[in-house]
């Protein structure tokens, strides 16, 4: 079965309303679809599969907290698009995306299990994170899902150092530069992709060459250098990534410029992925552009360094 992305209850319901197959359900953001998510995904996939129904998940977008505390939205790790393809990867059946609006934040907790959970996706289960809530002033709970006749699984949380993983976690960890903790809760690097796109030129003129990244999304590393891997036209290539202003420049604009290692094609377009695998420094301004260019060298050499440790490691 092919997986199935519908953007309203009306569409599940033209789509698949008359199909006869109950679903579990799991139902949140997923931002980042970290170790936790992926738990809640894989238990729902299981008890489908045993009992010959649907996997589904129900999401929202926008994030719910753009509407009802929009100065307090997150900064997300993931698009829409990046997260629909996470959950894909997973093995789900089908995902509902429902837009995110007024109406729907003041339906109450029993419209949302009645209209939504049994009478569009004829829901049989549910299978819930840690502190599950849902409804008008997340009034419901697992507690009101069972007395309307629906089975709950509750999923404890996956745990680092001793914190439950979550995407709030992870934000902070990538936003302070935290790579390898991001990578353990997330269960691999944290990644931006987009498309390449023209730099100022400077880089390759006075430095090194480098390709530029657009991405849309939100939560970007700390300014600094990395250690990164470029996923570009199809390979994947050893780099090291600045994500910051070019100070010494007298940038303004936030850039994200990787220099892949052993690589001498001048691409100008075309998708790109950055995998950020550990901090190396902080962004600095220098004096000029051959200072700037002799401390980028030895950037260059740690990473080398760095994925040559890493190969040493993986011999053992």
């Amino acid at each position: 079965m092919a997986f199935i992305k519908l953007h309203s209850a009306e569409e599940w319901r033209a789509r698949l309303g008359k199909s006869g197959r109950p679903a579990v359900v799991t139902i949140g953001n997923f931002d980042g679809v970290h170790m936790g998510h992926q738990k809640i995904l894989r238990e729902t996939c299981s008890l489908a599969a045993e009992t010959g129904a649907m996997s589904v998940v129900l999401t929202f977008y926008p994030h719910p907290a753009r509407v009802l505390r929009p100065a307090q939205a997150p900064l997300l790790l993931m698009t829409l698009d990046q997260r629909l393809a996470a959950i894909e990867r997973m093995g789900l059946h089908a995902v509902l995306v429902l837009a995110f609006d007024e109406a729907l934040a003041k339906m109450s907790a029993e419209s949302f299990v009645q209209t939504l959970l049994k009478e569009t996706l004829d829901a049989s289960a549910v299978v819930t994170g840690n502190n599950f809530r849902f409804g008008r002033g997340q009034q419901g709970d697992a507690k009101l899902l069972d007395s309307m006749g629906l089975d709950v699984y509750p999923s404890p949380p996956v745990e680092f150092g001793g914190i439950a993983v979550s995407s709030t976690a992870i934000r902070a960890a990538v936003g302070e530069g935290r790579m390898e903790d991001a990578a353990r809760m997330l269960g691999g690097p944290f990644s931006l992709a987009g498309d390449i796109v023209a730099g100022t030129g400077q880089g390759r003129k006075l430095v090194v060459p480098t390709l530029n990244l657009r991405t849309q999304q939100e939560q970007l590393p700390q300014c600094g250098v990395y250690v990164t891997e470029t996923m570009v036209g199809g390979g994947t290539f050893r780099s090291a990534t600045n994500v910051g202003t070019r100070p010494t420049f007298d940038g303004a604009r936030l850039a994200i410029e990787s220099h892949l290692l052993d690589f001498s094609e001048d691409l100008t377009g075309g998708g790109m992925e950055i995998r950020f695998l550990k901090r190396l420094r902080d962004e600095q301004k220098f004096s000029d552009s051959e200072e700037l260019r002799a401390q980028v060298l030895r950037d260059i050499e740690q990473a080398r360094a760095y994925f040559h440790a890493q190969s040493f490691e993986s011999s053992k």
